[in-house]
């Protein structure tokens, strides 16, 4: 079975395997298929995995790209996050001290594009408000 290790799970529980663009897009099928009714936003996260060197990490965010280009249309949709940071935050200004996670400024940023992209105009000051009352709930001020 193939899995994701966003839980942090030790290393050892798992074999790496390269998924090919062909594979990625038929497992996205699968996905998509078992949701037949929902509408689908796909995403490349920004974050650099070095794990296998920079080169494996474009194959990896490339095979992914691909796959997700093939699914599209057919209820889904793609939202360009990690063409975001690599295109026009391309500063390493834009990185944690890590050099791999994008800084809390770039992350805003993103939410913000995303918010632009998917929600229609006339929601937009309705959701800014909810975000407004929320945090003074919380007492967060921003």
């Amino acid at each position: 079975m193939i899995v994701s290790n966003c839980l942090k799970r030790p290393a050892k529980e798992f074999v790496r395997e390269f998924l090919s663009a062909t594979h990625t897009a038929g497992m996205l099928r699968e996905i998509m298929d078992l949701c037949p009714d929902k509408e689908f936003i796909f995403t490349v996260s920004p974050i650099r995995h070095f794990k296998d060197g920079a080169h494996g990490n474009q194959l990896s965010k490339a095979s992914l790209l691909l796959g997700i280009e093939d699914v599209l249309g057919a209820g889904a949709d793609y939202f360009p996050a990690y063409e975001i940071v690599m295109d026009e935050l391309r500063d390493y200004r834009f990185y944690g001290e890590d050099m791999c996670h994008p800084t809390q400024q770039a992350a805003d940023y993103i939410c913000e594009r995303f918010l632009d992209w998917a929600l229609p105009a006339e929601e937009a000051d309705t959701l800014k408000e909810n975000i407004r009352t929320f945090r003074h709930g919380c007492h967060i001020v921003k």
